[in-house]
């Protein structure tokens, strides 16, 4: 059984289709185009027609997310962790780690071998651990207490208990045994990040040269630039080989700290992350973020008590709009400030395929997998947005007559 889909805009393969369309076969894409789609001539196959006004994408890919929808993976049990990827989901997540925040040894070996299974069955992209091995400098929303240096003993334990399942680890460079540590993971493939960091420009230099290739959340939980020492931002902008997670949810950063980071590194260098906890897709209130409290009010989420944010209740379809509304191209026009656009504006080619790559292929290609980008041979994860950029409907692995649950279908055959 295959199925074939047909848009106003589809977003497929790197290019940019006006119309467009998609077919799949079981879940994967078999071929793209654009133009009026091509004549369904397998039997049964199924056509669907979502309108001159939607717009297909990418499904996207998180790959730094501690919870939604009020609960977390930090809590280590199957069940919370279930909820937080439907929460996401529902927002157009169709690939995602699960993100814990530092804990002492036992605790969090217990999360990792709790959430492992996950990751095998494919339910999860990987595991990723943000702490312990951080600067209580820059601890954010992490206990202090809990914090630690690596130590090849704990580096092994950890490894052994996910058992391949460990696809990211964010580590401060100067902490003793950490270039050790960045090493060590490296040769098991894991990726490292770069963040919550004292560090200065030189010591992130060695992180890198030891084998980090991803900054955590760049600006926020490092030490801040100074024009007598740069620290760790200047050295992870600057280095190509460094792709940037940026947190475009516009608490996290200034708009135009965004575009700057844009235009000087590209759009194949950002990788749009939420840093989402519990209250993401919640009303305000209190929740958790592993063992620290925290208070959200206004969307915004902070530690109990203090202004120190914790983390962000951002889904991936904030982002991509927002990465939508500030695109400004390299050159003279990023002059002009974006924002300025109506957001009712039809998003231009160049920047849908920005925000394709910032919220899909990029993280994608940070844990090498993909394609993502629904070109023939990639899974059919997408996403179906309407004219505002909101969520129309959300689609894995589209097997054939699972488009008729939010989608009315007009063409029964093209």
């Amino acid at each position: 059984m295959s199925t074939l889909i047909a848009a106003g805009v589809v977003v497929a393969g790197g290019a940019v289709h006006r119309p467009g369309w998609l077919h799949t076969d079981n879940g994967t894409v078999t071929a793209v185009g654009g133009g009026p789609p091509p004549t369904v001539a397998a039997p049964g196959a199924v056509g669907v027609d979502l309108g001159a006004d939607a717009i297909v994408v990418p499904g996207f890919v998180d790959l730094h997310v501690h919870g939604g929808g009020g609960a977390s993976y930090p809590a280590g049990t199957v069940e919370a962790a279930r909820t937080v990827i439907a929460a996401h989901r529902a927002h157009g997540t169709t690939t995602t780690m699960a993100s814990l925040v530092s804990a002492r040894p036992d605790p969090l070996a217990a999360q990792v071998a709790a959430l492992a299974p996950l990751v095998t069955e494919g339910t999860l992209a990987g595991l990723h651990l943000e702490g312990p091995w951080i600067s209580s400098h820059q601890c954010g929303a992490h206990d202090p207490s809990v914090l630690r240096p690596p130590t090849p003993s704990e580096v092994e334990h950890l490894l052994e208990v996910a058992d391949g399942t460990l696809a990211m680890v964010t580590i401060a460079p100067e902490l003793p045994n950490a270039l050790d540590a960045i090493a060590r993971l490296r040769a098991a493939g894991v990726v490292v990040a770069i963040g919550h960091t004292q560090a200065t420009y030189e010591q992130t230099r060695r992180g890198i040269d030891a084998g980090a290739t991803v900054a955590t959340h760049l600006f926020n939980g490092m030490r801040p630039i100074d024009h007598k020492s740069p620290g760790p931002v200047v050295a992870l902008l600057e280095d190509p080989a460094v792709r940037l997670e940026l947190i475009i949810d516009g608490v996290h950063l200034h708009e135009s700290v965004y575009r700057h980071v844009l235009q000087t590194a590209g759009p194949d260098r950002v990788v749009a992350v939420t840093d989402a906890m519990a209250a993401a897709g919640m009303p305000d209130g209190a929740y958790h973020l592993g063992s620290v409290q925290v208070t959200v009010e206004g969307g915004r989420a902070t530690v109990a008590g203090t202004d120190t944010l914790a983390g962000s209740t951002a889904t991936a379809d904030t982002l991509f709009r927002n990465a939508i509304h500030l695109w400004s191209p390299v050159g003279a026009a990023a002059r002009t400030r974006a924002s300025s656009q109506a957001t009712n504006q039809a998003p231009s080619d160049d920047a849908l395929l920005a925000a394709v790559r910032q919220t899909s292929t990029n993280p994608a290609a940070i844990l090498g997998i993909g394609p993502l980008d629904l070109s023939p041979g990639s899974p059919a994860d997408l996403v179906v947005l309407g004219p505002d950029l909101r969520i129309r409907d959300v689609q894995t692995g589209i097997p054939a007559g699972s488009l008729d649950t939010h989608i009315d279908r007009k063409v029964a055959q093209p």
